[in-house]
């Protein structure tokens, strides 16, 4: 059984400097009355999805966020947002960002409709608000949402038996949340935006293809790409 009353924030580290800061942020937020939070680093983790299976099996609480460990989480009553959103329990995980429908790339941010909003600061005192269409009521469903955070009220294992790196984990695991009958959704952030995300600019990793393939080989049949 999970402890509603309990929310985890779970992260995968190898940088202690980045994940104080994201730290300093999770503990500043306001909790709502009778609820408990616990943090839980993954160091070392072999994959994204090995670090969050271990973690999601060391902790009882029914709310889990993944989050990487250069987000810093701003809007204080997320708790109390996303317990409104959970009060629907076809509504298995939350995003930020994501895309209604995955395009035949398999790559949420090609896709037509985009929704969603998180400010990045990749460069000091350069802060840019990347925000793409907000839902018309409190949330819209998407096909896919991006794993810089992800929230859930239901424990679905991620698949690091495909998924041995660091890419394509949070869009695999939309589809398993998908393939058990639960939406994935992107709150409407218009009043005020949830997330900053601090990452370096960088190219895409040469091993992202790769895990592109092993994504469309194992969900590329389900996809419904807008045309």
């Amino acid at each position: 059984m999970t402890d509603a009353s309990k929310i985890a924030f779970i992260t995968c580290v190898n940088d202690e400097e980045k994940y104080e800061e994201c730290l300093l942020y999770l503990r500043h937020l306001r909790l709502p009355g009778g609820m408990t939070a616990e943090y839980i680093p993954m160091r070392g983790a072999a994959s994204m999805a090995a670090g969050y299976n271990a973690a999601m099996r060391s902790s009882d609480a029914r709310l889990k966020v993944y989050l990487h460990q250069d987000v810093l989480v701003v809007n204080k009553d997320f708790v109390r947002d996303i317990q409104e959103i959970f009060a629907d329990g076809s509504i298995g995980m939350i995003g930020v960002v994501g895309c209604r429908s995955l395009p035949a790339s398999g790559i949420w941010w090609d896709g037509m409709r985009c929704y969603g909003r998180v400010l990045h600061a990749c460069e000091p005192e350069s802060v840019v608000d990347s925000e793409m269409q907000e839902p018309e009521g409190p949330y819209v469903e998407v096909e896919a949402a991006d794993g810089l955070f992800l929230a859930t009220q239901y424990d679905i294992p991620w698949r690091e038996e495909l998924f041995g790196g660091w890419h394509f984990y949070d869009t695999s695991q939309c589809m398993e949340f998908a393939r058990r009958g639960k939406k994935v959704v992107v709150p409407n952030q218009t009043a005020d935006f949830w997330c900053i995300h601090c990452p370096r600019e960088k190219p895409l990793a040469p091993e992202y293809k790769e895990w592109q393939k092993v994504f469309l080989q194992e969900y590329g049949a389900e996809l419904s790409p807008e045309i």
